[in-house]
C-alpha cells in the first residue's frame, strides 16, 4: 500500500542536525509516510544515521554530488505518495505539521500547495516568524505570492498531481535549457520560488496559521550578498513566464514592473558591494524617486563598499515599509 505523504530529505554532511530533524518526522501525530532520504555523497555520519531510522525511510544514494535543485528532482523521481512535503536535515517539525496539512488537502481537492507558519531560529532564539513580515493568502493567489513570497522550504506540502502537471499543465511545456521536470536545474538561489510559482499559477494554495516548522539559520543574514543572484533568477523567471503562459505580460503587467524594478534594485546592491558605485546608481536610476527603499540606497551608494556590512544590519533593522 502507497503511503498518503512522501517526505523528501536531501543530505550532504548533515551529520549534526539530522538527528533532531528525523525525530521531529517520528513524533508526527500523521504517521502514513514514507521518507525519500537522498544522500548527496556525505562523507560524515549521515548515511548511518539515516539507515538506522527504520523501514519507513528509504534510503538513497547519488553517484555524484550535485547541485541541490537537481539532488531534489532525484528524490522526487523516487516518491509514491499523494502528497509529497519538504525537510531540509537542519530543520524541524512540531508533531501536528503533517496532519494539519494533510486535512486542509482533503477537504479541498482544488488545493495544490499547503504551507504553515515558521519561526525562524537562531541556537535557542527564535529570531522571527515568517508570517508576521509578510501575511499569506489562500485560493488562486499567484501574482500576490511573487510579490511577497511567504512559504518556507521545509513548511511545504505538495499534491503529486500539481507536480506532475507541472509537465502537461494548459498552456505549459517544459522550459529548454536543463530546466529539469520539476524543480528548474538552471537556477540556484530561486529554484523553490520557481517551483511554488508555477503550482500557484494553476491551483489554489492554503496555510496553516500555526509555527509549525523552525527553519534553523546559522550567523548573519547572507541574503545581500546573493543579491545579484537573486536579480539575474528574478529576470529568468519572468522571462520563462512570459514563454509558459500566453499574454503573461499583459495579464500581469504591473506584477512584471514590480519584479524588473526589484531586480533592479538587486542587481544595484551587488555592484555596489563589488565599488562600482556609479553604476549602481545608474542601475537604479529610473526608480531614484519611487520609494524610501531606494532614496535610500542612493544616499548609502556614496559610501564606499567596505560600508556594506554596516549598511546591511542597519536595513534590516528598518520598519518593514522602509524596505518595499
Amino acid at each position: 500500500m502507497m503511503p498518503a505523504v512522501s517526505v523528501i530529505m536531501n543530505c550532504l554532511n548533515c551529520a549534526r542536525e539530522l538527528p533532531e530533524a528525523l525525530e521531529s518526522v517520528r513524533c508526527q501525530t500523521f504517521q502514513d509516510l514514507e521518507i525519500i532520504f537522498w544522500d548527496n555523497g556525505s562523507t560524515d555520519e549521515s548515511a548511518a544515521i539515516a539507515r538506522a531510522y527504520g523501514p519507513q525511510l528509504r534510503y538513497f544514494r547519488g553517484e555524484r554530488t550535485v547541485p541541490l535543485g537537481a539532488a531534489r528532482n532525484l528524490a522526487l523521481a523516487e516518491a509514491r505518495g499523494r502528497y509529497v512535503a519538504f525537510l531540509d536535515c537542519d530543520d524541524l517539525w512540531r508533531p501536528g505539521k503533517l496532519e494539519a496539512q494533510v486535512a486542509l488537502f482533503e477537504a479541498n481537492a482544488r488545493v495544490g500547495l499547503v504551507c504553515t507558519d515558521t519561526e525562524i531560529v537562531d541556537g535557542g532564539r527564535v529570531l522571527s516568524r515568517v508570517f508576521a513580515r509578510s501575511a499569506p493568502g489562500r485560493g488562486m493567489v499567484f501574482g500576490e505570492l511573487m510579490t511577497r513570497q511567504w512559504i518556507s522550504m521545509s513548511s511545504a506540502m505538495v499534491r503529486r498531481e500539481a507536480l506532475d502537471g507541472l509537465e502537461r499543465g494548459p498552456g505549459q511545456r517544459v522550459p529548454e535549457g536543463g530546466a529539469g521536470r520539476w524543480f528548474d536545474e538552471s537556477l540556484n538561489v530561486c529554484e523553490e520560488a520557481d517551483l511554488f510559482y508555477r503550482i500557484a499559477h494553476d491551483w489554489e494554495l492554503d496555510y496553516v496559521d500555526a509555527p509549525l516548522t523552525l527553519w534553523r539559520v546559522h550567523g548573519g543574514n547572507t541574503t545581500f550578498r546573493k543579491f545579484g543572484q537573486f536579480a539575474d533568477e528574478t529576470l529568468r523567471i519572468l522571462d520563462k513566464h512570459r514563454r509558459l503562459y500566453p499574454g503573461y505580460a499583459v495579464e500581469h503587467a504591473d506584477l512584471v514592473a514590480l519584479l524588473t524594478r526589484r531586480a533592479a534594485f538587486q542587481k544595484a546592491v551587488a555592484l555596489w558591494r563589488e565599488g562600482r558605485n556609479a553604476e549602481a546608481r545608474e542601475t537604479v536610476r529610473p526608480w531614484r524617486s519611487s520609494s524610501p527603499k531606494y532614496r535610500l540606497f542612493w544616499a548609502a551608494s556614496h559610501l564606499p563598499g567596505a560600508c556594506f556590512d554596516l549598511a546591511a544590519r542597519l536595513y534590516f533593522a528598518l520598519p518593514a515599509f522602509l524596505r518595499r
